[in-house]
């Protein structure tokens, strides 16, 4: 899946390149898109449009389109991709001219297949939105290059702050009230453990889960003020004074024993089983799992060393591929998907969270305040970008995780600024 722009036929270019609003006068499909017909809501004609996502979202997945297919004429034909195996189905998509008319992204893969040419440029459709500054700005960012926009946010995922009511009370703890700083948080985590409950823990991580950590203690720097990145991606920020007092923080928790011991050797897959379980205090959590927690939980932001409140907004992007002959039918997808009608009747009705800001308050979510929490901290998040973020920060063995672990499992705070550059290397590269 190398940078194929320049590889592509004259007639490749201009699918790729060409704007809803003027695509495909060439169209060899009777059905394509042309500057007559498309108009700012696309075209809704009965065309039948392919659309892939990974399997994490299958289920907000076949809700949009569900509700999509039962009130337009075009219909979407879903694909549901296992995760392990959707980066090499869409790399050998991509090289044979076989992508759908639409697919979803993992946000931190959307910058590199933005780069190589794998979506359409749809940033003149996204600026005719009339609510076009309040779309999610983390996915926004993550899938525009030279001030072109390629995806918009397709599912959101945000981390978040939860706690367990019942064992805060038991712990002397005000429920109700959220830790507001990093310290605060330990001291609750060391409450909790101090209850000496067979089996329950202050507090739990998956620390040796590169993604998880990216996800939740990232977060907690932006929280401070502090940043993780360099504004082009390519030098790691991870050694600053912010960054250590987070490492401190949790290499002081391990060693209180206030940590769920699994945690150390935790990859992702169960990482957050325990605090659905109600064996863990609080810890940082997804969003998108607060209807299946089945007890009283308490939502925020996630706090930084010195206060504040921020979340890593993870999730999917989606666009129109490269390949698409049909680019004003699936814009009529995305334009309806980021519709009112979408983000509250389908999405926030299901609790899930809205990926539009002026909708945080809409009327699903007035009836659970932890809701309103959750999209109103959307805003204070953010979504790093990087062309090797995948290898610098989520992949197995990652420097990344390695600096993670040097620093709290091991105490090895001599080995920080070598293993800082070690991520920036591959950032690099």
């Amino acid at each position: 899946m190398g940078r194929r722009t320049l590889m592509r036929s004259l007639a490749g270019v201009l699918v790729a390149t060409l704007t809803f609003g003027v695509a495909a006068c060439g169209d060899d499909d009777p059905k394509g898109s042309d500057a007559a017909e498309a108009g700012p809501n696309g075209v809704d004609d009965g065309s039948e449009l392919t659309l892939w996502t990974r399997a994490p979202l299958e289920k907000q997945a076949k809700l949009l389109v569900d509700a999509y297919n039962a009130s337009h004429k075009n219909q979407v034909k879903l694909t549901v991709v296992p995760n392990d195996d959707y980066v090499a189905k869409v790399g050998a998509a991509a090289g044979s001219s076989g992508l759908p008319d639409l697919f979803a992204a993992d946000i931190v893969y959307v910058p590199n297949w933005v780069n190589q040419g794998l979506f359409q440029d749809i940033s003149k459709n996204i600026d005719g939105l009339s609510f076009k500054d309040s779309i999610n700005k983390g996915h926004l960012s993550a899938g525009t290059v030279d001030g072109k926009a390629h995806v918009l946010p397709f599912v959101l995922d945000l981390s978040m702050l939860f706690w367990n009511k019942q064992l805060f009370k038991e712990a002397g703890l005000d429920p109700e009230k959220a830790p507001a700083t990093l310290d605060e948080y330990a001291a609750a985590a060391k409450k909790v453990q101090a209850l000496k409950k067979d089996g329950v823990y202050g507090t739990a991580a998956g620390l040796n889960c590169g993604g998880c950590l990216v996800f939740t203690w990232f977060p907690s720097i932006w929280a401070s003020g502090g940043e993780v990145l360099s504004a082009d991606g390519k030098s790691s920020e991870l050694a600053s004074d912010t960054a250590q007092k987070v490492y401190g923080t949790w290499n002081d928790l391990w060693k209180s024993g206030a940590v769920l011991p699994s945690s150390s050797g935790e990859t992702g897959p169960t990482w957050t089983a325990a605090f659905t379980e109600g064996k863990v205090g609080l810890m940082f959590y997804p969003a998108t799992l607060l209807s299946s927690t089945p007890f009283d939980a308490g939502v925020a932001g996630i706090p930084g060393p010195s206060g504040g409140a921020s979340t890593f907004v993870g999730g999917d992007g989606i666009g129109v591929s490269k390949d698409s002959k049909k680019a004003a039918q699936a814009w009529n997808f995305l334009s309806w998907m980021m519709s009112e009608d979408a983000q509250v009747e389908v999405l926030a009705k299901n609790k899930d969270v809205v990926s539009r800001s002026d909708l945080a308050g809409n009327k699903y979510a007035a009836t659970d305040p932890r809701l309103v929490t959750i999209n109103e901290v959307a805003g204070k998040g953010d979504t790093p970008v990087a062309m090797n973020f995948q290898q610098a920060f989520n992949a197995p063995n990652s420097p990344w995780l390695t600096l993670v672990r040097n620093q709290v499992l091991e105490g090895k705070s001599g080995e920080l600024q070598k293993d800082n550059q070690e991520i920036t290397a591959v950032l690099g590269q």
